[in-house]
């Protein structure tokens, strides 16, 4: 697997120019800070930063040409992803013992353009039934300007 991966790697490197380049380097560094951690991959490669307490949850992550879409902002399905994981994560933390959450709904008001160095998605709880859990969720720039608003919708599961 080793000798496969440098080959590819090295393939990779060929056909890229330098944008290509420093982009790939910007993943492996952020993969790299999460080495033997049991984030998610899909965490390790936002380079996200999570704080979460028993009233709320917040996570932090970059802005980058990574995160772009063809307008050079960020994408649309990246601020989903953010305001999905913060409720989420914070829905699973107030789940009883042994359960966790699950998106069953999840309604997202775009607001403003996301430009800038970070972006940081709040959440916290409005409702825990016994079956779901409804967060609210706000996603700011690092200037603290408000890029959209979400309401969401958790079932609760039990953990296998």
């Amino acid at each position: 697997m080793k000798e496969s991966l440098f080959q590819l790697f090295q393939q990779v490197i060929e056909k890229t120019n330098e944008k290509e380049k420093n982009i790939l380097k910007e993943l492996l560094e952020r993969y790299e800070n999460y080495i033997g951690s049991d984030e998610p991959y899909l965490g390790r490669l936002l380079g996200i930063q999570k704080n979460v307490t028993d009233s709320n949850c917040e996570i932090t992550i970059p802005i980058s040409e990574i995160i772009h879409n063809h307008l050079g902002i960020v994408h649309g399905g990246i601020t989903a992803t953010l305001l999905d994981s913060v409720m989420g994560t914070i829905a699973s933390h107030v789940a009883p013992d042994g359960h966790g959450a699950v998106t069953s709904n999840l309604n997202i008001h775009y607001i403003a353009p996301g430009k800038g160095d970070s972006l940081t998605a709040v959440a916290n709880v409005i409702h825990k039934g016994t079956k779901t859990i409804v967060v609210e969720g706000e996603v700011y720039l690092d200037n603290r300007k408000k890029i959209a608003h979400a309401t969401g919708t958790f079932f609760i599961v039990k953990i296998q």
